[in-house]
């Protein structure tokens, strides 16, 4: 299997180092507009760089592309990819808008391709340990969860990052990570409150979901944290809590009760300490699903799923009101799906 890279930034980077170490896979090159940039990722995984995307997919006529350019771009070379036959894995948001993302799902299906949205926190195994557990119902049923994701922010004055059009924030670029864990473990949400602070420094957000099975979840995202890039979960629930911080040298704590992450933009990259970088288990498992015709544990509607919570969230930032879901997706179809928060 052939696979290339579009956007040598810290993701590209990422994916590149990945995709050369799954087996069965040929890493065949590389592309970004900066030639400096893309000469260097190609050459320290000793493949070939390009400026032109139509020209790798012309020369090298990749099985599968990451496409790991900045979100608003994300759609122009996904529907690129589609029309050449060529199956995506797309870094999370899948778009800047719902719009553009229900137009990349369907172009995909009619060019007959496979589009993979790279949510890599369903890959992270403390992440799945957790929601194993929960699933099985080690602590019951689910009460009250917390989870926290915060870090440096990623971008700098002018930055895209800046721009809330083109990066949708915090809550689109960072909490959304949490989001479609959450929506994966708990079930579906019924409705979201969030509160948002922005400055020139620091973009900070407080996402409360409510989901359908009574449980209440509450997310804190926060762009221009001054310590080191920070994550945690925890789970209440009737039985027991489960507990996650990434500081923890152990992974994983499970409190039962006695009843019972050089180039580019300085976007975090957060750290396991299983064997393999949880991005490799990633392309694995999507290299394996269009090996096997299988489906992949993230699909497209999870991931779309995941942005329309995620732009309900910006909608109650926005108004300092609750969002229903069920309110929010009928407004969009009054509106023909065609215009966004």
């Amino acid at each position: 299997m052939k696979a290339a890279v579009v956007g040598c930034g810290i993701m590209g980077r990422t994916h590149a180092k990945n995709w050369v170490s799954v087996p069965g896979v040929e890493l065949v090159g590389v592309c970004d507009i900066d030639k400096d940039l893309a000469e260097k990722v190609a050459g320290s995984n000793k493949t070939k760089a390009y400026t032109s995307f139509a020209e790798l997919l012309e020369a090298e006529k990749p099985d599968v592309v990451s496409v790991c350019v900045p979100t608003f771009l994300h759609k122009e070379l996904v529907l690129q990819a589609a029309e050449a036959g060529v199956h995506i894995v797309c870094e999370k948001p899948i778009a800047s808008t719902l719009t553009d993302a229900a137009e990349m799902i369907a172009a995909c299906k009619v060019h007959g391709v496979r589009l993979f949205i790279a949510h890599v926190v369903r890959f992270f195994p403390s992440y799945r340990d957790l929601s194993a557990k929960l699933k099985a119902g080690v602590i019951g049923e689910p009460g009250v969860i917390h989870t926290k994701r915060v870090g440096g922010h990623p971008g700098r004055a002018k930055s895209w990052y800046c721009d809330q059009e083109k990066s949708g924030g915090v809550i689109l670029d960072l909490l959304i990570h949490d989001i479609d864990y959450l929506r994966n473990a708990v079930g579906e949400v019924e409705s979201v409150f969030a509160l948002k602070r922005m400055t020139e420094e620091a973009d900070y957000a407080l996402v409360t979901l409510r989901f359908a099975n009574g449980a209440i979840a509450n997310l804190e995202g926060y762009w221009g944290y001054p310590g080191p890039f920070t994550t945690a979960v925890e789970m209440a629930g009737t039985k027991g809590v489960l507990r996650y911080h990434s500081d923890d040298a152990v992974s994983l704590k499970v409190l039962s009760s006695r009843k019972a992450s050089d180039i580019g933009p300085s976007v975090a990259v957060p750290k396991s300490p299983a064997y393999h970088d949880p991005y490799y288990y990633e392309l694995e498992h999507f290299a394996q699903c269009l090996a096997n015709g299988t489906e992949p544990i993230v699909s497209t509607e999870d991931a779309y799923q995941a942005m329309s919570i995620a732009f309900a969230a910006v909608a109650s930032a926005q108004s300092g009101k609750p969002v229903r879901m069920d309110d929010f997706a009928q407004e969009r179809a009054l509106k023909g799906d065609n215009s966004d928060v």
